[in-house]
């Protein structure tokens, strides 16, 4: 299930920004006091007062041989097998590294910001919130140092880094939100993939390979219908050996129809190549949705594609191409 971790500095609003997120996505937020009500229940309070004070002490054994950062490790990949949860803090972005359904996040807002929050937060002068501030810091990087051998300032840990110097608590939720939905769809296409076993051909930047493709992915973003640029190649037939000798891969994905759509010209000679392709397709991979567009037909499919208000895949006789 997908897993959102987030690391904060102190001030930086990331309490805040955990909490409007939970709410926004009905998601529980883990932190440090859930945790050790939940997965620590047999703990002594010298044992939980030690856990508070001292990182190294994670490393101890809490029981049946397992200390306790296995058992937390342990736990949260059991919870996150069947619950979809925010875990706020204590390094979750370390014991989430290898997942790929988990999002890493971290909230940080300049010094003097921070130092201003924390002032008005907790009355204090300046002199003491300076204090506060760095002993926090310290105490936050030196856990998952200890813990995990890691710098938690270390920027390719996270997916995402958001500054609350420039952006509201709401403006951060909205860029977690967009970061999640992508997030999953390219993993949702990686898992068919693998399942399918045709190929995975997300990238980063789309590069088109004639202006066709250009022009319909404008059509698409004019009317604000999501698209993905070939995400994935079919391989429809092999030699001998299982060498891949015919593969379609798709122009373009759209998400909220789940339907791949391949754009052509009006030369017969194209039009019965693809067709011959598409038939492969729908004959080795049940349920794909594939259909073939051609451009005097662009602005028509666009227009029939936004009149849908339901998320489901549009039948042939909706998409009449």
């Amino acid at each position: 299930m997908p897993v959102i971790t987030i690391s904060r500095q102190m001030g930086s609003l990331g309490d805040e920004v955990a909490s409007a997120l939970s709410r926004k996505l009905s998601w529980e937020c883990i932190t440090r006091d859930l945790l050790m009500e939940r997965f620590f229940p047999e703990s002594s309070a010298d044992q939980r007062n030690r856990l508070a004070e001292s990182a190294r002490f994670y490393l101890s054994e809490y029981k049946d041989g397992r200390s306790f950062k296995d058992v937390l490790s342990d736990s949260l990949e059991e919870l996150s097998r069947t619950t979809s949860a925010i875990l706020l803090g204590f390094g979750s972005q370390l014991l989430f590294s290898g997942n790929e359904n988990a999002i890493h996040v971290r909230i940080i807002a300049p010094d003097e910001v921070r130092l201003s929050r924390i002032r008005k937060q907790f009355h204090l002068t300046e002199e003491a919130a300076q204090a506060l501030l760095s002993g926090t810091d310290r105490k936050h990087k030196r856990f998952v140092s200890h813990v995990f051998s890691v710098d938690s300032t270390d920027e390719t840990l996270y997916h995402l880094i958001l500054n609350t110097g420039y952006m509201s608590v709401d403006e951060c939720v909205a860029a977690i939100l967009a970061t999640l939905h992508e997030h999953e769809l390219r993993v949702r296409i990686s898992s068919e993939t693998v399942k399918e076993g045709s190929a995975d051909h997300q990238t980063t930047t789309p590069v088109f390979k004639n202006p066709s493709e250009e022009e319909f992915a404008k059509i698409l973003d004019m009317y604000h219908i999501e698209w993905k640029y070939e995400p994935k190649t079919f391989p429809v037939e092999w030699d001998s050996e299982g060498n891949v000798t015919l593969a379609f891969s798709p122009d373009f994905y759209l998400p909220r129809f789940d339907t791949y759509l391949e754009l052509t010209t009006m030369n017969q000679k194209y039009v019965t190549k693809k067709n011959r392709k598409l038939k492969k397709v729908k004959e080795l991979y049940p349920g794909t949705n594939i259909k073939i567009v051609y451009k005097k037909d662009f602005l028509e499919l666009a227009e029939r594609l936004r009149g849908f208000g339901a998320p489901e895949a549009p039948s042939d006789t909706d998409i009449n191409t």
